[in-house]
């Protein structure tokens, strides 16, 4: 296979520009085989995740096609995430695959959490119909977006505040007190199993909807409190997100997962943890990623505007993206030529050994076949 070139894309978006330290809001590493430019290029994003240097990075590379691992001025700073700001960004990186690496053909990627995101992007591309964030505008340069030719959905959620709920502890009953609980309601007490009986499997998934709602309720009256004082927003915490029952019954949505486990390992430990999605957030980042009412990034709307060819490729082992995240992910799509691939793995396919190739194999076929 082709040896691998890399440089490192750094740019300014049409609203991040360089910060007095001198570091750019986009940057990532751009991969290419060292004897020939590639004429197709993937770009793979994510709300907060350093995605420069992504596993299919080289191996798709060395297949003959480029690769962006781009990231938005929210990596690892997902708490003050905006919608519209993250898409501009992912735009700059785009713009530059087409007008600096030449390449003809784009690949949007949508991995893990930033499916949805790569999904909003190909969404707005087309057209904007976002809304802004409370007490903003929307910048004018989303209509100048640039979409891909090609959409691929790897490991993906079907959405961020879909994911979110789905894993939120819904015992929770002060959101100040990370300890509070409803017993009736934990999933951690044997008494309530696994197995989880379908009563209590619908009552679950109920609260845990309610409990966001809960939140975005909050979220919007303490806006309009601090706006009636002259404040902007605020942080807060979001206590207790990895409580899917999923985790520990392999009988809710069957796959070859290994129970007892998630992306964060133990789930009675992650879950008692600081560590997890939404664990702190402004009051617009809220309602911009993680509302069920409010957020725009949930992914079956923009999958739905998606028109290009798309493929979707999930691993039959994966502790954090499940049979059911997949298969809603394909039915959204609009794409009248569309795929659904399984292939053996974990979710980062670090397992079984060869996996990782196995999906760039998979990705670089199919777009071969397209572009």
């Amino acid at each position: 296979m082709s040896e691998v070139s890399r440089q490192l894309v750094a740019l300014e978006s049409a609203s991040g520009k360089v910060n007095g330290a001198g570091f750019h809001p986009c940057q990532g590493v751009w991969y290419e085989p060292a004897e020939k430019r590639p004429t197709v290029g993937v770009i793979a994003s994510h709300y907060a995740v350093d995605f420069s240097e992504h596993y299919l990075a080289e191996r798709l590379a060395r297949r003959g096609i480029g690769f962006l691992g781009w990231n938005t001025r929210y990596r690892s700073n997902e708490g003050w995430f905006l919608l519209e700001h993250a898409l501009l960004d992912v735009g700059a990186g785009v713009t530059w695959m087409r007008q600096e690496a030449k390449v003809d053909t784009v690949v949007v990627l949508g991995n893990c959490g930033g499916g949805s995101l790569m999904a909003a992007y190909q969404s707005q591309a087309i057209a904007p119909t976002i809304e802004p964030s409370p007490g903003m505008t929307l910048p004018a340069a989303l209509d100048d977006l640039e979409p891909g030719d090609l959409y691929v959905s790897l490991q993906a959620h079907p959405g961020r505040p879909e994911v979110l709920t789905n894993w939120l502890d819904p015992s929770v009953v002060d959101e100040t007190d990370p300890l509070s609980k409803d017993g009736s309601l934990d999933m951690f007490d044997p008494a309530n199993g696994p197995p989880y009986g379908a009563t209590f499997v619908a009552r679950y998934r109920q609260a845990q909807a309610d409990r966001n709602e809960r939140i975005t309720a909050w979220a919007e009256a303490e806006l309009d409190r601090l706006r009636a004082a002259g404040s902007f927003d605020r942080n807060f915490a979001v206590h207790r997100t990895w409580a899917d029952l999923r985790f520990l019954d392999p009988e809710l949505d069957p796959s070859d997962r290994r129970p007892g486990r998630c992306l964060g390992g133990d789930p009675r430990w992650a879950n008692s943890s600081p560590y997890g999605i939404a664990a702190t957030c402004t009051l617009r980042t809220w309602l911009s990623m993680w509302s069920l009412r409010r957020s725009q990034c949930r992914g079956a709307p923009h999958l739905s505007r998606i028109a290009v060819p798309a493929l979707v490729v999930q691993s039959t082992a994966d502790v954090g993206v499940f049979p059911s995240d997949a298969s809603a992910v394909y039915e959204a799509l609009g794409s009248a030529d569309k795929g659904l691939e399984w292939i053996t793995g974990d979710h980062y396919l670090e397992w079984p050994s060869g996996a990782r190739d196995d999906a760039a194999d998979l990705v670089s076929a199919w777009v071969a076949d397209r572009a």
